[in-house]
């Protein structure tokens, strides 16, 4: 049977590592079902061949992530292990430092390939199904971009759809008239950064979260801009966003093709772009599918069940 062991060279990373009364080496154990045996300067893993090289290689991702930020959550190992078991070739190669040793790393496949996507263009187009952390990660990625002064502005944008002309009518001002539409966005931001430091952020206008109509007429310069929920924006819109980068910029578009709530008949923009813009040097295209979903385990059997429904109404009509 085979057997490995791990050298900790500190208490401090053993206690990180190995969590309170070794939760996360029971988590460990439990997942793969394999005997860990912890020391003071050691940590051996030893079980059946697939088992075994599948623990082996989540400890390798546990330890890494505790020598670069010194510390190691519960719910990071979770992450670690659940992507191990989605996918056993699964390479922690690439993370995002959101928050001075703060990491948001890829928990499948797609998401490494995404993010990997985002580095080396200046524009990325990811398209996929909810809860496949598209706005999640691009978010992360401006932050970590703003924070390592490679960008002085992040500019989050969403289609505000369902307000259409009826902005006008709302009551407050024009943040209270589109916060609920933007409400996602302010999601994503607060579960990585204090309330204090995002609102600080906006103040002093470093972080831009605005409805998409509202971007006309402006040039970016040295921004990371987002655009969310793309399937919702019309050709003319599409086209206005794109054309609002300037020197220097990065721009991320998402949405999910399916759930577009434009009216009957009218193209979304976002079909449109992947249509007329793949090929462009430059502009990436990243497809995550339903294996990337990482939010509660029933949504990739409830998504998996509406697109059955939608293949099935086709056939129908």
């Amino acid at each position: 049977m085979p057997r490995q062991k791990f050298e900790i060279h500190d208490a401090e990373t053993a206690r990180a590592l190995y969590g309170e009364q070794d939760s996360h080496l029971r988590l460990l154990r439990d997942a793969f079902d394999v005997r860990v045996v912890a020391r003071e300067d050691a940590v051996s893993i030893e079980g059946a061949d697939s088992p075994f090289r599948d623990a082996v290689r989540a400890l390798d991702l546990m330890l890494r992530r505790v020598e670069e930020s010194h510390k190691l959550r519960l719910y990071e190992v979770e992450d670690i292990l659940e992507a191990v078991i989605r996918d056993p070739k699964f390479q922690d190669e690439i993370r995002v430092d959101v928050r001075g040793g703060s990491y948001v790393t890829p928990r499948t496949q797609g998401q490494a390939r995404y993010l990997r996507s985002i580095r080396d263009h200046d524009i990325v187009f990811a398209i996929g199904p909810a809860g496949t952390g598209k706005t999640y990660l691009a978010v992360a990625t401006a932050l970590a971009a703003l924070r390592a002064g490679e960008l002085k502005k992040i500019v989050l944008a969403r289609p505000a759809v369902e307000a259409g002309e009826r902005l006008g009518f709302l009551p407050g001002d024009l943040r209270e008239k589109v916060s609920p539409y933007l409400r996602p966005l302010y999601d994503a931001l607060n579960d990585m950064l204090d309330f204090a430091q995002v609102q600080k952020l906006m103040e002093r206008d470093v972080i831009e979260v605005v409805p998409l109509a509202f971007m006309r007429g402006r040039t970016l310069n040295r921004s990371f801009v987002i655009l969310d929920e793309a399937q919702n924006s019309t050709v003319g819109q599409m086209r206005m966003f794109l054309t609002r980068l300037g020197a220097g910029s990065k721009g991320v578009i998402t949405g999910d093709v399916t759930q577009t709530d434009l009216p009957k008949g009218q193209l979304s923009g976002l079909v449109h772009a992947e249509r007329i813009l793949k090929g462009i040097k430059g502009i990436g295209f990243v497809r995550l599918e339903r294996s990337d979903i990482v939010r509660h385990k029933l949504v990739e059997d409830i998504v998996e069940a509406y697109e059955k429904d939608d293949a099935a109404r086709e056939s129908w009509d």
